[in-house]
């Protein structure tokens, strides 16, 4: 009886390994990381921290494999504004929003084998991408321009696209953020999202990106903190046994991978603390635990597994439903070690348009771009600009590490250009005077993010654009706000690729689309 409790306990333990998925710091994998992966610790999560090169990831993939080879490697790689692989220098490839713009399904699927390839190059086996929430909340503070769009078809094809592509790739895709997060008003990493919307409302919109998911078999699904009271009245999704097995599962018939959004973000830790928001999470449905974006700590790692551990000797949670979860987790890795066998056999498919130094992110940046001419003809720069920067502060998910706009770009074509980063802390008139002072008599091009959403941005613009009429805009956020400017330039994003296709636009070396 002794051994059979003994080998009980030691399951019990390695099980509440296997559902987690927590980061670490640096880039190489801690001692303490990869004594945890021979305990039963099954998969880790890339953050920018952890990035060098590709060459470093494919080191660390390659440490971590050594103590186990189905050890699953995830990173939150959207491309677009939301880039680890590129956390330094701005992704190669355009985000969702751009892609959207575009229309084209088979872009959106040749920019995500692509980006697939790269990181199944480097060792990366799970990608926490794609967002298919319909940004229907046009003051979205998270969401924004890493959603297809605001209408629900266009987002369901361009899912299914993408999935399509990082898969062939021998990625596993992870569907974000369920059941819909495109319809809120509050960041999930700061608060609790609520979504005031009837059932009728959900099934017609938000559900129909994850159910064409689902059957284009997205291999995992990531929940979302929001609060929808039409299925939940008191949990959030990702611990709501009604939206994750009952809606998922049992509703939308969903077998794969069910994965949390992270969980020390306040939506669910303000509630409920780490340890709880898992022990609820995985009863709830959901068969691995996101930690990392915050807390990478050895410490993290144990108070999780022994909250699950403990959980399971009180009776607060199955031990069946957390062997069912970590069982998932492994089915997950099988696949994806089967698939990186598939990726390196000699003569293995590669899709028209990605092999190796593919500039498709780039092309996809180009056509994504809209021209909005002013009054006068544009003439185009042919000598250094001035480049103001109107920045509004970074949200969580894209952080403030990853330089963004057109300044680079534009100085590489035009050497000599400079630039200013100005914010909403200062009067329009006093922000002006300081744009004019720094420009002298160089032309002028004022780059903005969501202007829509940041009335100081739009008061600033209009004041610019009153003592400088030549001056060009060129916004890289959500494109609603009015077109303004001696040309207007929406690039729907503010990837590296982004702004190059934005700098040729403005010397004239693109006409642009």
């Amino acid at each position: 009886m002794t051994t059979l409790l003994r080998g009980s306990s030691a399951t019990l333990t390695r099980d509440a390994l296997t559902v987690l998925q927590p980061g670490f710091p640096g880039t190489t994998a801690p001692d303490w990381v990869l004594r945890h992966i021979g305990e039963g610790l099954s998969a880790v999560g890339l953050f920018g921290r952890n990035i060098e090169s590709p060459e470093q990831i494919a080191a660390l993939a390659a440490q971590l494999r050594a103590e186990r080879d189905d050890v699953l490697i995830a990173i939150d790689e959207e491309g677009g504004d939301v880039t680890r692989l590129e956390v330094r220098g701005g992704s190669s490839f355009p985000g969702n929003y751009a892609l959207g713009a575009v229309d084209d399904v088979d872009l959106t699927r040749a920019v995500a084998h692509e980006l697939g390839r790269r990181l199944a190059a480097c060792g990366v086996d799970l990608n926490w991408s794609p967002s298919a929430d319909v940004n229907s909340n046009p003051d979205n503070p998270v969401i924004g321009v890493r959603a297809f769009g605001d209408e629900t078809e266009l987002t369901a094809r361009h899912t299914v696209a993408y999935i399509e592509g990082m898969q062939a790739a021998g990625v596993a895709a992870c569907t974000k953020h369920f059941p819909g997060h495109g319809d809120t008003n509050v960041d999930s990493h700061e608060d609790l999202p609520r979504v005031d919307v009837d059932l009728d409302t959900l099934h017609a919109r938000d559900l129909v990106p994850f159910r064409a998911a689902i059957a284009a078999g997205s291999k995992a699904v990531m929940s979302a903190h929001i609060l929808l009271p039409a299925l939940d009245p008191s949990r959030p999704a990702t611990v709501s046994p009604q939206i994750l097995t009952g809606l998922l599962r049992e509703e939308l018939g969903y077998q794969g991978l069910i994965v949390t959004d992270g969980i020390e973000m306040r939506a669910v830790s303000a509630t409920y603390g780490i340890e709880r928001g898992s022990v609820l999470a995985i009863a709830a449905g959901a068969d691995a635990i996101c930690v990392g974006g915050g807390l990478n700590d050895e410490g993290t790692v144990l108070q999780l597994r022994d909250a699950l551990v403990a959980a399971v000797r009180k009776g607060e949670l199955s031990e069946e439903r957390l062997a069912d979860a970590a069982e998932r987790v492994r089915a997950l890795a099988a696949w994806t070690r089967q698939a990186r066998g598939a990726a390196t056999e000699p003569g293995a498919a590669t899709q028209e348009g990605t092999a190796p130094g593919s500039d498709i992110g780039l092309v996809a940046a180009r056509r994504a771009v809209r021209l909005t001419p002013g009054a006068r003809p544009f003439e185009p720069l042919t000598g250094p600009a001035y480049v103001a920067a109107l920045t509004p502060v970074a949200n969580f998910a894209v952080g403030d590490e990853t330089p963004w706009g057109i300044a680079a770009e534009l100085a590489g074509l035009l050497p000599g250009t400079a630039t200013g980063t100005y914010t909403g802390e200062t009067s329009a008139a006093e922000l002006v005077t300081e744009v004019l002072g720094n420009a002298g008599d160089r032309r002028i091009v004022a780059v903005v993010r969501d202007a829509h959403r940041h009335p100081w941005m739009t008061g600033a613009l209009d004041a610019l654009l009153a003592a400088r009429p030549d001056t060009a805009v060129v916004e890289m956020g959500i494109d609603r706000a009015e077109p303004r400017g001696a040309l207007h330039i929406a690039t729907r994003g503010a990837a590296r690729v982004c702004g190059r296709a934005a700098a040729e636009v403005l010397t004239g070396r693109e006409a642009g689309v």
